[in-house]
């Protein structure tokens, strides 16, 4: 993992390998499985960047669990726009379950501060938040994570499912901005 890759118009350098990655979804599995044995969780995945990840802490998971797919948007190119957009909705009821929503970066906030109150409308007997990546140094909106794989400092990364203009999500490691 040592070589520069090229996104589109920008170059990226390597940031995590895909086998540190794995170790700590097995980890966020193990931690899901023994937080929510015999609780039956719903994971809400957050199209397009978590599915990889989704994917990857599904397979990992000893305990019976379902799993959902929405899609958020808020990102154009390399910055957030602002907006949040729900161009597919939830369709499965919420009510009485262990919501564990899988979202694949928190940066700002904002696409899950303004989603949280959709979910806790629908009365879910508790919700929870797993994130593979988290940039505290870029969050505006505070939002309550209770499950992260990485803490990162504020740079643009794509792989693993995170994305540059809807390419660089097919790649198994994650690379950052190069300077």
């Amino acid at each position: 993992m040592s070589q520069t890759i090229q996104v589109l118009d920008k170059h990226f350098v390597p940031f995590l390998d895909a086998s540190t990655i794995q170790t700590k979804v097995q980890e966020l599995a193990n931690q899901l499985a023994a937080d929510y044995q015999n609780k039956k969780p719903l994971f809400l995945c957050i199209l397009n960047g978590a599915f990889m990840f989704a994917s990857d802490v599904f397979k990992a998971l000893p305990i019976d669990a379902e799993i959902c797919f929405i899609k958020l948007a808020s990102y154009k190119g390399t910055k957030s726009t602002g907006n949040v957009i729900t161009s597919i909705g939830l369709d499965v009821s919420l009510t009485n379950r262990h919501v564990i929503v899988i979202e694949d970066i928190i940066d700002t906030g904002k696409t899950l501060h303004s989603f949280l109150p959709q979910i806790h409308n629908q009365q879910p007997a508790s919700v929870a938040i797993a994130v593979l990546l988290h940039k505290p140094e870029a969050t505006t909106y505070e939002v309550p994570i209770d499950y992260c794989c990485f803490t990162i400092p504020n740079k643009f990364v794509v792989g693993y499912g995170l994305d540059y203009d809807g390419f660089g999500r097919n790649l198994s490691a994650i690379y950052q901005l190069a300077e």
